[in-house]
């Protein structure tokens, strides 16, 4: 066998796509085209083991990739996020910011926000007043995921 005829095997082409599938996985978000790398892989298995024609190659593909979608996919998100949750205190403290201090990282000029870092997290802040990039302000209040602020005199 050459080189061309090892390259166009359908084995290390299926191989190959389930890999582009599963790196294009951690730039997409929803744990949904990982399951169409691991239908690619089991076709590049299939293929290996068999030799069936490229229409039932794509067939298998499909089906088994949306099986394994419609099967697994609550599974695996639990096994990725873990069982972790917050408690009644931690959740309540998460959401009571009040009166702790941040560090301005973009200019707030008002009406427009701006952004504040708080414990190593940027969050979008308000004010009544214009503050500058570097200022130490105090978080007044919380509205969905925009902080109010004043600046600390």
């Amino acid at each position: 066998m050459n080189f061309s005829n090892e390259f166009w095997d359908p084995t290390l082409i299926w191989f190959a796509v389930g890999l582009v599938i599963l790196v294009l996985e951690l730039a997409v978000p929803g744990l949904i085209l990982f399951f169409f790398g691991i239908g690619a892989w089991l076709v590049a298995l299939l293929t290996l083991l068999f030799d069936i024609s490229i229409n039932t190659q794509l067939i298998i593909f499909f089906i088994s990739s949306v099986i394994l979608l419609f099967s697994l996919r609550k599974w695996v998100r639990k096994l990725f996020t873990g069982k972790m949750g917050l408690s009644k205190d931690d959740k309540e403290s998460s959401g009571d910011m009040v009166g702790e201090r941040a560090t301005v990282v973009e200019a707030i000029i008002p009406p427009s926000t701006g952004r504040v870092e708080i414990h190593g997290t940027n969050w979008t802040a308000e004010s009544d007043i214009e503050i500058k990039a570097g200022e130490i302000v105090e978080i007044i209040g919380k509205k969905n995921l925009t902080l109010r602020v004043k600046i600390i005199n």
